[in-house]
């Protein structure tokens, strides 16, 4: 039992008085009650809630199944997103033969940037239904943008998108275009 601990004062000399009994205070129903308000308190905040992303990825295919053929995506139908260090962002409608250094363009992560290209991409995609974003993250990304570009496919309803590895030849001209050390390449002169 908890209690509060009252200091005698003696006296040394001077008349004797009769000696009062000190008054006790229990404790153990302030305590008792402390833990109460606690569990209260604990019981009834709100905890933070995850955040968590929905990502839906395919069903690991058995091993007795064939596997499908690549699936082909027309060009006019997709849009090619490049993930790139320095939060750089990067897009083409191009395919390996006709990729160049000039038309792999470099956007921003901003409404008037990637979303705006998504957006344009799908206005002037052949057939809308099967417009698809394909996304492919470089060595030098960082996971805040490959959040950001996913945040950007729910912002602009684009439902159909993958994510995959960068070609060799996209590397080849993305290396070009940024240069090795991460800055633009300068021009060749004489």
């Amino acid at each position: 039992m908890a209690e509060v601990q009252v200091q005698e004062k003696g006296a040394k000399g001077g008349k004797v008085r009769s000696k009062k009994n000190n008054p006790r205070v229990d404790m153990t129903p302030m305590v008792d009650l402390n833990f109460l308000l606690l569990m209260f308190f604990m019981f009834t905040s709100t905890f933070s809630k995850p955040n968590v992303m929905d990502l839906g990825l395919p069903a690991k295919p058995k091993k007795d199944t064939p596997k499908p053929p690549p699936t082909e995506i027309k060009l006019s139908n997709s849009i090619s997103l490049l993930l790139g260090k320095d939060n750089k962002i990067f897009w083409h409608q191009q395919d390996n033969t006709s990729l160049t250094d000039q038309n792999l363009n470099e956007t921003s992560y901003d409404r008037e940037g990637i979303r705006k290209v998504i957006e344009q991409a799908k206005a002037n995609a052949a057939d809308k239904t099967k417009f698809t974003v394909i996304i492919k993250p470089t060595d030098d990304a960082v996971y805040k943008n490959f959040v950001d570009i996913i945040d950007e496919m729910a912002i602009t309803k684009s439902e159909q998108y993958g994510v995959t590895d960068v070609k060799p030849w996209e590397k080849a001209i993305y290396e070009k275009k940024v240069g090795k050390s991460g800055t633009p390449a300068a021009p060749a002169t004489k």
